[in-house]
This record gives C-alpha cells, structure tokens and sequence, in this order.
C-alpha cells in the first residue's frame, strides 16, 4: 500500500514537473514587422500559411537556427489557431516589451516635449547605448515618427569616431574618407565627447514597444508648419500650444493636406542657442524661453514674451484652460540649484497675450 502511495506520488510530481516544463517553453511574443508570413517550414519553399501584422500576438512553441538565421515556431490568434514558422527578428518577445511598457511608466505623467521621426533605418533601444545589441527592442524604419519626452547626453563610446549612426551600414556602402577630409571634418566641427539620444514615445502604429531610446544623430525634429519660421539662428528644443486647440500641441503633420487643417495659435517654446564649443554632459536643456501670441483677427503671430537667457531644464508643462493657463519649467538660480518656475498667462485691455515670470505681479485686465 505504501509502495503505491509513493509510486502515485512520484507519477503526480513527474507529470506537474512536464507541464511546468512545457508551461515555461511556450511563451507569447508581438509582431513588429509591417506585415509577415507565418510558414510551413523554415526551408526557402515553404509555404505561406497565415498573414501576420504588426501588433498581433503569438505563442512562442519553438525556435530553431538555420544557415545563423533565428526561426520561431509560433501559433497564430487566427480562427484556425495556425501554427507555423517565422524569422524571430519579426517577434519581440513577452518579457521584452514588458521591458519597454516599465520605461513607460517612468515617464507617464510627464506631456510629450517634442516631436520628431527618423531619418534613416534605426534601432529602438532599452539604454542609451549602442556598443552592444543586447538592449535593441526593434528596429524602426526611416520615417518613423514619436513623442519626445526627455533626452540625456551620455560619454562618447571610444572608438565611436567613425560610427555614423546606431544602425550598421551594410558593407562597401560606406565610403572611407581620406586623412584630408577627415582634417577638413574635424576643422568645421568641434570634437564632441558625448552624444545626445531622444527618449521617446512611440504610438502602436509604429511600434507595439510603447516607448525606447533613439540615437540623436538619427532624429529629425518635427518642428510644427505654425512655428517652424520662426526658428532664427536658435534651436527649438521643446514647444507646446497654449489655445485650447491641442490637437498640434506638439505634433507635427504628416502631409501637406494635414498642414493646411491646422490652425494658427499661440505657443510657449523653449530655445537653445547655438555654440562652436563642444556639448557637455551637464549643459542646460535649454536657455531662452519664447513665447508666441496669435491675433486671429489680423491673422498674425507676434512676440508675447522673450525671457533673458537662463540655464533651464524640462519637462515644460502647460496646465489650466482658456486664458487662465500657467506653464512651468525648471530653472537654476544664481545658487546652483535648480527650482520650479511657473510663468501665468493673461491678456490685456486689447486681448493681447501677455506673460507674467515668476515672482512679478500680473496686471490682469479689469
């Protein structure tokens, strides 16, 4: 009786050991590709079983590599429950984009600061860092446009010199410059011995990642068609719309047609001067701060306010409704320290927009 109870016991232990085993396997995963084919086999006729796009979810089975190609055995959310093959650099996997929603949470109070998209192929990274492949999320295509939320500058990698961007160039592509060019480079620039990356936020249309790094050299900022000509011999570092149409707030439009539904308005912009010294890690985010009224009835834009240069830092918030807004930014005092500063907003007898800075009195029309 003993011997049963113990062969019993043994037979349970071993059966829920093999579905933990197979429990553990079996992982789940996230289409990244535009669209892909879920196939029969990893072979090069295999057929196509199942249209797979991007954002849909699989069951990760297996994998397997072929000719140092990585291949995912995946079952498909389709009526049929297909199962098939497909190249894992189509999946990102569950633990993964976990990774990616974590670095979202960090910054899920914080407004979009800019926008911008890519302007060649480049990799989504979990860090600022593109020594290694370890941290890549996925790989975006050019055009791809996010939220910016922060930004950070971090040391230049040795050995970073003749890196021209975070996604490898395919060989011969590249041509070598000659020492002359690379003299007459260097005579242009200032050496830099750090580089600016772009923490962003990407919609699920582009990535099913919801947020990641980008390597700066990559982005173009997408200044808004309202503003854009305003941006004279300064560097627009952050923007938000002050009316209550905040459907530009900090986007910019994706075609011509798009262009032309936005209506002019007022803003508050943070701008950078340029410089011929090098960047450094503890510069300020910005050291200006612009804010531009709109008359809808002349159809004109004009200067509200234009603060003397100061060593100013993100995130720029805008907080409140109609005329009564504030917005807010960081600022460090002549002590070193770096302090809340709020501005308020009013218009004057003519309806004028007018900016009261912090610690002055606004004079509010009656």
């Amino acid at each position: 009786m003993n011997y049963l109870k113990t062969l019993t016991i043994c037979v349970l232990a071993f059966l829920i050991a093999g579905c933990s085993v197979i429990a553990k396997r079996e992982d789940t995963g996230r289409v990244i590709a535009r669209r892909a084919q879920v196939r029969s086999s990893t072979a090069v006729v295999a057929a196509d079983l199942v249209e797979v796009t991007r954002g849909d979810t699989v069951d990760i089975l297996d994998s397997d590599t072929v000719e140092g190609e990585k291949w995912l055995l995946v079952r498909a959310h389709d009526t049929e429950n297909t199962e098939g093959w497909i190249e894992a650099r189509y999946i990102m996997p569950q633990d993964v984009l976990d990774k990616s929603r974590k670095l979202a949470d960090e910054d899920k109070d914080i407004p979009a600061q800019a926008s911008g998209q890519l302007r060649a192929v480049s990799n989504l990274r979990l860090t600022p860092d593109y020594t290694g492949s370890e941290n890549i999320l996925m790989k975006l295509e050019s055009g791809s446009s996010f939220e910016i939320v922060g930004w950070k500058r971090v040391p230049k990698p040795k050995g970073a010199e003749t890196k021209e961007s975070d996604d490898t160039p395919k060989a011969g592509s590249v041509q070598q410059s000659t020492k002359a060019q690379r003299d007459a480079d260097a005579e242009k620039e200032p050496e830099e011995t750090n580089e600016l990356w772009y923490k962003v936020r990407l919609p699920a249309s582009v990535s099913p990642a919801p947020a990641g790094w980008v390597y700066g050299k990559q982005v173009e900022l997408s200044v808004p068609p309202d503003i854009i000509f305003y941006r004279t011999g300064r560097e627009f570092v952050a923007w938000k719309r002050l009316d209550d149409d905040q459907s530009a707030a900090t986007a910019a439009p994706k075609d011509k047609d798009a262009a032309k539904e936005i209506k002019p308005g007022s803003w508050v912009i943070l701008e950078k001067g340029s410089s011929d010294e090098p960047h450094t890690l503890d510069e300020p985010d910005f050291d200006r701060v612009y804010v531009l009224g709109y008359d809808k009835y002349r159809q004109e834009h004009y200067t509200a306010y234009r603060s003397n240069d100061l060593k100013g830092y993100l995130p720029l918030r805008v907080e409140g409704q109609g005329d009564n807004k504030t917005f807010t930014i960081r600022v460090q005092g002549d002590d070193g320290q770096i302090r809340e500063a709020k501005y308020s907003l009013y218009r004057d007898d003519r309806g004028v927009l007018k900016v009261t800075p912090p610690g002055e009195t606004s004079k509010k029309r009656r």
